[in-house]
């Protein structure tokens, strides 16, 4: 199992723009990946399918939900029970335009047309 960032993951968009996506490459497009694909998840059994560190798997899941790309869901309000948005999907669906200007218009469901 990794731990940590590894060299290639990098974090992307203006911090001073509160609607810019900031993300960490590649994990946070694995994480939406893997839930986009299997559905709701926790941070342990992702950390496993994704070979990462299981506490920085625990950082990265509230900063997703922070960006609306994922919805903390279950019973109890301290569940770590995570599922994909509509915007998380859309971020998985345009992935490879990650670094072009129009990524947050298309992850929030706007089209320049």
């Amino acid at each position: 199992m990794s731990h940590g960032l590894s060299i290639s993951e990098s974090t992307c968009a203006g911090a001073t723009d509160p609607r810019a996506m900031k993300l960490v490459q590649p994990t946070d497009f694995d994480i939406l990946a893997a839930l986009n694909e299997h559905g709701r998840n926790v941070a342990a059994n992702l950390a496993l399918h994704l070979d990462r560190d299981r506490a920085y798997v625990n950082t990265r899941l509230p900063e997703l939900a922070d960006r609306g790309l994922l919805k903390k869901i279950g019973p109890a309000p301290n569940t770590g029970l995570y599922e994909i948005t509509a915007s998380g999907q859309r971020a998985v669906t345009h992935r490879e335009q990650y670094e072009s200007a129009e990524f947050d218009a298309l992850v929030r469901g706007e089209t320049k047309r």
